[in-house]
């Protein structure tokens, strides 16, 4: 046998695990393509905790006296979180106090002298009916009994007045001291020790409280459609971090459409209008995903809808 005779035979043989190959590439394009995810679409969002960050400003006028927490703090509900010079509210209770003790001695006494007067009267008036006594001390003494009723009654309504009073005083006394009032973590502080302070000045404090964490995404408004309540998603890290996907479910949809507050382009975020879409994580996140943070949101197609839109 020559040479050039094998040399069709070296080429078949050779030809052969080339095709293979070529198949075996083909075979695996087509299952990558097969096996790709489907998006309905893509949003983009932040994360965000229910509700917000609560700003918490002093509840009254004032000069800080104490502060009890620092930033980083993890607080309970109810806890003090600063306090106001509290003397001229301290002022107030003890005045109050004393009128109210004064109005209360006040009613006693009336009450020892209605008592003596109405059984004065009682004499009296067996007196008279009996023959051995003036109808007119008599009459005398109903009235003076009847007069001291109209000052005991006043004395009571004085007592009422003087204890609404004292607890006006005691809440102006509460307010000098602002409160968490959920628990929370001390996201930031604004005030000092001595300063000046109002109610209308701006927060004190900023805090983050210990609720679940949310994504809220901005659907542009060609995919609203697309997206419904319970639909699953993929969140993933937009500033290329590699953090692991997470995975989360549309919790709700908003009905208000307004210009979008993540595109950092000014003619681009006049000119588009997106709905507030709110997820939901499937597991806790991780404690590295923070508050603010800039995330991708990959609305998982159905599998119904893929099947169509493969059709």
């Amino acid at each position: 046998m020559t040479l050039r005779r094998l040399h069709p035979l070296l080429a078949l043989a050779l030809a052969v695990p080339l095709l293979a190959a070529c198949s075996h590439d083909d075979a695996s394009k087509a299952s990558a393509q097969a096996q790709a995810p489907t998006y309905a679409a893509v949003a983009r969002g932040r994360v965000d905790v229910e509700g917000g960050l609560l700003k918490l400003s002093m509840p009254r006028d004032g000069v800080v006296a104490e502060i009890k927490v620092h930033e980083g703090d993890h607080v309970h509900k109810g806890q003090v979180l600063a306090v106001l010079d509290t003397k001229p509210a301290q002022l107030a209770v003890s005045a109050a106090e004393a009128e109210q003790k004064q109005a209360e001695a006040q009613g006693t006494l009336l009450e020892v002298r209605l008592k003596a007067a109405q059984q004065r009267a009682e004499r009296l008036a067996a007196a008279a009916a009996a023959g051995a006594g003036d109808g007119q001390s008599a009459d005398d003494a109903r009235d003076s009994a009847q007069q001291l009723q109209g000052e005991l009654d006043n004395a009571h309504a004085s007592a009422a007045m003087a204890a609404q009073k004292l607890e006006a005083a005691r809440y102006e006394l509460a307010q000098r001291s602002l409160v968490a009032p959920v628990d929370a973590q001390i996201v930031e502080r604004d005030i000092q020790p001595g300063a000046t302070v109002s109610s209308q000045g701006g927060p004190a404090f900023v805090l983050l409280p210990e609720g679940a964490r949310i994504v809220r995404a901005e659907l542009n408004e060609s995919f609203v459609g697309a997206v419904h309540e319970g639909m699953h998603a993929q969140v993933v890290d937009d500033s290329g971090s590699g953090a692991p996907v997470l995975l989360a479910h549309v919790q709700r949809i908003g009905t208000v459409f307004g210009p979008s507050a993540l595109e950092e382009d000014p003619l681009i975020r006049a000119n588009t209008r997106t709905v507030e879409c709110v997820l939901a994580f499937d597991q806790p996140p991780p404690p590295s995903l923070r508050i603010g943070q800039r995330v991708i949101v990959q609305f998982t197609a159905d599998a119904g809808a893929a099947a169509k839109s493969s059709h």
